[in-house]
């Protein structure tokens, strides 16, 4: 566990080099950003725990974003997920299509989760909404390969996003809520969605604020809804 937790670690300064070597003459909209932030979450499972967010965006040029997340979990668990994002710019808004890939390190479980998505969306200043696919890979690390013990794979999932924002986002402040099917750092099926609010101030022109709250119902697309979790989000981001 420790040598990945270095891993980690290692992963989010390279990342956050990589970020600071950025061409700032770009304009704000397309600045190369790093993000730390801290998690409380609960839910049915595993109870009460903690998390360790990094994020970096990147844009390669006008027409490409990367994004490269990092998770460390207290309960013993790791993600890493990786976005190439394409962009096409209309006179309002633009068209994005976006190439995830998402691995999932569940040691406490002794099993890991891979999953390749692709996506396309389209934003504005109040609103972003995004439909596509996604490819579940899942396996125990202890698998004894002559055994008849497989694998499993999900080959078809759909994904699915919606997300209104109060103000444009050139604005200091704004405030949004999300209605979707997966985050940074899961997916889930798509009678599972995620309930989002969230919220961000920039304080200064290289900072911003956020924090923001996420639900986790089971059951909505059953007619028999219940609670199963919920997830506390705080921290900050430098915009280079």
């Amino acid at each position: 566990m420790k040598k990945l937790s270095l891993l980690l670690l290692s992963l989010a300064a390279v990342t956050g080099l990589f970020a600071a070597q950025q061409d700032t003459t770009r304009t704000s909209i397309y600045r190369s950003t790093v993000s730390a932030m801290v998690e409380y979450s609960y839910n049915k499972t595993w109870g009460h725990f903690a998390n360790v967010d990094v994020q970096a965006l990147m844009p390669l040029n006008r027409y490409v974003e990367l994004n490269v997340n990092l998770q460390a979990s207290f309960k013993n668990v790791y993600t890493v997920g990786v976005t190439l994002r394409p962009k096409v710019v209309l006179p309002y808004g633009e068209l994005f299509f976006d190439t995830e890939v998402l691995y999932k390190a569940v040691l406490r479980s002794n099993q890991m989760d891979l999953v390749a998505a692709l996506s396309l969306g389209y934003r504005f200043d109040y609103a972003s909404v995004q439909i596509g696919s996604f490819a579940r890979f899942m396996e125990s690390y202890s698998r004894d390969w002559h055994s008849e013990e497989t694998y499993q794979v999900e080959s078809f999932n759909l994904l699915y996003r919606l997300e209104v924002y109060c103000r444009p986002q050139t604005e200091r402040w704004n405030i949004g809520a999300a209605f979707a099917n997966f985050d940074d750092y899961q997916f889930e099926r798509m009678w599972q969605p995620l309930f989002e609010l969230n919220g961000r101030y920039d304080p200064a022109d290289h900072w911003r604020v956020h924090l923001s709250a996420q639900c986790k119902p089971t059951g909505m697309f059953h007619l028999n809804a219940a609670f199963y979790g919920f997830t506390l989000r705080a921290g900050f981001t430098y915009r280079f």
